[in-house]
């Protein structure tokens, strides 16, 4: 289902003209564990962003590891084809592109940690902000 929801989504950017992409609204939200769905959610997402999508990204579970200033090597580690890891990716996307990510607003207390173990530019989500920025008309969820 998360393979056909991210296929359905590429060929719907492809087909678009750039000057429709632009103004869209990407939520990609990120639980699993897996580096390389991890680090294929990320891209998809950079390639969205590079489509004139405005994208924001949400953590939670396994996957708010990667917003750890001391992550597990699984989001670190750079992987085939070209040697990148999720964790690099979206700190790229944070620095170069200013898209918003946030870990789950349970995820911190969940860890017993505060937002000082956080990566610079990543924040603890508050649930009605959140919900309020799903629920847009236009607004495509990838969901991973």
């Amino acid at each position: 289902m998360k393979t056909l929801l991210a296929a359905s989504v590429l060929a719907l950017a492809a087909a678009l003209p750039a000057s429709a992409q632009e103004g869209r609204k990407l939520v990609t939200i990120l639980t699993a564990p897996e580096p390389q769905t991890q680090l294929m959610a990320m891209v998809l997402t950079m390639n969205a962003v590079a489509k004139g999508a405005e994208a924001q990204i949400l953590l939670c579970g396994p996957a708010g590891d990667m917003a750890l200033k001391e992550a597990p090597e699984t989001a670190t580690a750079g992987q085939p084809p070209q040697g990148a890891s999720p964790q690099g990716l979206m700190r790229q996307m944070i620095e170069k592109n200013g898209v918003k990510v946030q870990v789950c607003a349970i995820y911190l207390p969940g860890k017993g940690a505060d937002a000082s173990v956080l990566l610079e530019g990543v924040t603890p989500a508050k649930p009605d902000a959140m919900a309020a920025d799903l629920i847009p008309e236009g607004t495509t969820v990838l969901s991973f």
